[in-house]
């Protein structure tokens, strides 16, 4: 059957503004965005993905995985502003407690 469909059924357009973000903390994954020129502050971003996992109890590390695949630290603002800026268009963030070494 050949359908052709109209405007309103056309996929979704991608928002160029908008980070898909995809956190992995064991072996639940979570999945939300972030503006791509106002992300907020490492604190802020730390504290929503400990409140989007229900770990807030817990000491954890952030990592992302960049463009070539490589395992980098999200711990200040500035390298977090990187991942969020490199993203294209998801950012991986991997979650572990602290003192587990990541990847």
């Amino acid at each position: 059957m050949n359908r052709s469909f109209s405007k309103s059924q056309t996929l979704r357009c991608v928002d160029s503004s908008a980070v898909e973000v995809k956190s992995k903390y064991g072996a639940e994954f979570r999945r939300f965005s972030l503006n791509r020129h106002k992300p907020g502050t490492f604190e802020e971003f730390y504290n929503l993905l400990l409140q989007i996992h229900n770990i807030s109890n817990v000491d954890v590390m952030l990592g992302y995985a960049d463009v070539h695949g490589d395992l980098l630290p999200i711990n200040n603002d500035d390298n977090f502003c990187k991942a969020v800026s490199s993203a294209n268009p998801l950012l991986r963030v991997f979650i572990q407690k602290q003192g587990i070494l990541l990847g």
